[in-house]
């Protein structure tokens, strides 16, 4: 069986089925930490990395389940940072982190308070919708795990004021509408060197999903790859072609190494665990970091 954290530099990663996000039930996710390990083995994923919004608490459910079961599973552990750049929410995956690292769990505690301010308000914001206590329901569905966006929408879903989750965002809590609240994330700076305090390497999330420009997203690059970052996503499930040329086209460019990721949050005909996931041959993969093959940055 292979350990949560064997990371010997002979194993061909390429070679194996690798997905480098995705989500619990510790923050948006649909599946408890035991039902994500268990649908990986299932979709006969290799190598899974558990990516939380801003905590890990969900980690080490997943690695007794790993032993107790004798799973045939490489766990990295992960997290995924908000971070707060030009009035845009971008998001920094946290790849074979320490998950209890002081300067990562300074950062978590902080990032965790934003979160009840921000869903304190959009409750606030909701109620003169004339929708009631819906912070306090979001916050039960969430339990001791992240409050999110996704919990509200939820939460909305369940009571009828929508059909589907995303019309939530659509009507209400997306950006510009009457109870959106804007964030108060860290910055790329802090969330990159807490995660490299930690050990880890930090990859941006899903740069094609943040509606820039080409422009602004070199620009954005451009600063991640000031503040230390270490990598792109240049692999999601939905992305064509074009999207995929562009982001490596920047990994090379920028000298950043290349992750993927289904960022599975539930089960869906759109998008599974490891589902469409290829690393380009030409471009260095991001595990090359932490297999002793390229040097972190500190």
């Amino acid at each position: 069986m292979m350990s949560t954290t064997d990371f010997t530099n002979d194993k061909d990663f390429s070679n194996l089925r690798v997905d480098l996000h995705s989500h619990t039930n510790c923050s948006d996710g649909a599946l408890t930490p035991q039902e994500l390990i268990e649908r990986a083995v299932n979709f006969q994923i290799d190598v899974l990395a558990i990516t939380d919004h801003d905590t890990v608490s969900g980690l080490v459910s997943a690695k007794q389940t790993i032993l107790e079961k004798n799973i045939p599973l490489t766990l990295i552990d992960g997290i995924e940072i908000s971070t707060q750049w030009q009035g845009f929410e971008i998001h920094i995956v946290g790849l074979n982190i320490a998950p209890e690292h002081q300067a990562l769990t300074t950062l978590i505690l902080q990032q965790q308070q934003r979160r009840e301010d921000r869903a304190t308000a959009m409750g606030v914001k909701l109620a003169k919708c004339g929708f009631d206590d819906v912070y306090t329901d979001a916050k039960a569905m969430a339990g001791e795990g992240s409050i999110t966006r996704a919990h509200f929408a939820r939460v909305l879903l369940q009571r009828g004021v929508v059909s589907k989750m995303q019309a939530a965002f659509d009507k209400y809590i997306g950006k510009g509408q009457r109870a959106y609240v804007n964030p108060n994330w860290c910055s790329i700076e802090d969330a990159v060197a807490a995660i490299h305090a930690a050990g880890g390497v930090a990859v941006m999330a899903h740069p094609i999903r943040y509606d820039l420009s080409t422009k602004w997203l070199r620009r954005l690059i451009v600063d991640f790859k000031a503040a230390q970052g270490d990598g792109l996503e240049v692999v999601l499930p939905q992305m064509n072609k074009e999207q995929r040329k562009l982001m490596l086209s920047f990994c090379l460019e920028y000298n950043l190494h290349a992750s993927m990721g289904s960022d599975f949050h539930q089960p869906s005909r759109w998008s599974d665990l490891g589902r469409n996931l290829v690393m380009p041959e030409q471009a260095n993969a991001i595990w090359q970091l932490w297999q002793g093959q390229a040097t972190p940055k500190n």
